[in-house]
């Protein structure tokens, strides 16, 4: 098995195999959680037009996302999974767009497989992609905005290569990094109400929650033109 780290919007450009789309802060970190809460499909989009498009043609849909980590006008929900924990998503469909997460599943056109990543299900990703058992794999960290690097995205990814290398890891000695010593947490950045709206500070933990989840998340399609990430259980 071949296992390439890839950065960026050009890195989802290049994937190939089976890719694994990370984006820890917070994109797909929330989308599990949205999972958990009972969502019948969530639908990523990297076009904001085109989320606002799918909100106005079916009124019932649960918009949610961001631009610069802050929620925008006529959504439902931020990309928070802090919030994400507190709502109701049963039964509903979710248009989920972000300024990373998303942006690399638009971008992946041209892997056998899409995944997404992060470290709430990361136990559940190695061993998928072990069942799998890919010739290659690509590991590709999203960063913020799809354009400059960002340390937990890359050490997620580092963490499922080691995973899959049967090599050991310290997800205690990330979290302390993460927290004390990486300024690419920006989300934290965020003050006052502003931050209570879209990126509560409850976010850091939620999104490090280690193998909180037992699912990985698999991009399909979803209709003519869109795609749904579509739980497959690895733990019962």
């Amino acid at each position: 098995m071949e296992i390439n780290i890839l950065q960026l919007i050009e890195g989802a450009k290049q994937a190939r195999g089976l890719a694994v789309i990370i984006d820890v802060f917070r994109a797909f970190s929330t989308a599990c959680y949205v999972t958990e809460r009972g969502a019948a499909a969530i639908v990523p989009v990297g076009d904001i037009e085109i989320a606002y498009r799918l909100k106005r043609e079916h009124p019932s849909y649960i918009l949610m996302g961001e631009r610069g980590g802050i929620v925008q006008p006529g959504f439902d929900l931020g990309n928070s999974p802090t919030h994400a924990e507190r709502f109701d998503f049963a039964g509903r469909t979710v248009v989920h767009t972000t300024s990373a997460g998303t942006q690399g599943i638009a971008n992946a056109g041209l892997a056998d497989e899409v995944i997404t990543g992060s470290f709430v299900n990361a136990g559940a990703i190695a061993e998928y992609i072990r069942r799998r058992n890919p010739e290659r794999v690509s590991l590709v960290c999203m960063g913020l905005g799809g354009t400059k690097t960002a340390d937990e995205d890359t050490l997620c990814a580092e963490y499922l290569k080691n995973a899959l290398e049967g090599k050991p890891n310290d997800f205690e000695r990330i979290v302390r990094y993460l927290r004390d010593e990486s300024r690419t947490g920006s989300f934290m950045d965020l003050q006052g109400e502003a931050s209570e709206a879209s990126a509560p500070k409850t976010d850091f933990e939620r999104c490090l929650a280690l193998d909180r989840f037992g699912f990985v998340l698999k991009v399909e399609p979803f209709g003519d033109d869109l795609k749904q990430l579509k739980k497959i259980a690895v733990f019962e």
